[in-house]
């Protein structure tokens, strides 16, 4: 159902959004990450959904923008492009040492996009943090390989973005998704 649908996973910092927002503007649809657009909203009302507070409600936040994200991007036309996925909040959990919950497992199983999916891996040259990322550099390296281990065992095949220029990556993930 969701094989028009290409996920864009990593650890933070490794350029993600950048590269989803330079696809948009080529006209490709895209959705927008879960987790900072969350650590915008709950440090604007006080809220307490934060991986710096409380990781299980954070991470259940995600679940249900992602869910929401699913529905939306199932009715729009080839190819959409989501800056992350449903196996992201099942890989978070994991990263955290938590226990994943039965429903999120459900989800990342159930709800599937293309089995192609491109994976930013730790870059050190465009590596920053700031007020809703405040991982250092070990944690985003071990969110991305927990990120790739969780989409493989979920039968995904990785695809590891070059370190290259924005748009040459946005040409490289164009290519590879106009051969599907």
């Amino acid at each position: 159902m969701g094989d028009h649908m290409f996920v864009v996973t990593g650890g933070p910092g490794s350029g993600k959004s950048s590269l989803i927002d330079v696809l948009a503007k080529r006209g490709l649809h895209t959705m927008p990450e879960a987790g900072r657009a969350i650590i915008q909203d709950q440090v604007q009302i006080g809220g307490s959904a934060l991986p710096w507070a409380d990781r299980v409600l954070f991470a259940e936040q995600m679940l249900g923008w992602e869910l929401r994200s699913y529905r939306e991007a199932v009715t729009l036309p080839s190819p959409v492009m989501m800056d992350r996925g449903l196996p992201d909040v099942l890989g978070y959990l994991t990263l955290c040492d938590l226990p994943v919950p039965g429903h999120i497992r459900a989800a990342a199983k159930q709800f599937r996009y293309n089995r192609l999916v491109f994976l930013a891996p730790y870059w050190e040259a465009i590596f920053t943090q700031d007020t809703e990322r405040k991982q250092d550099p070990e944690e985003a390296i071990a969110t991305a390989k927990v990120m790739a281990a969780t989409y493989a065992r979920l039968g995904y095949e990785l695809v590891e973005l070059p370190l290259a220029g924005i748009e040459e990556r946005a040409d490289f993930v164009a290519s590879r998704i106009s051969q599907r």
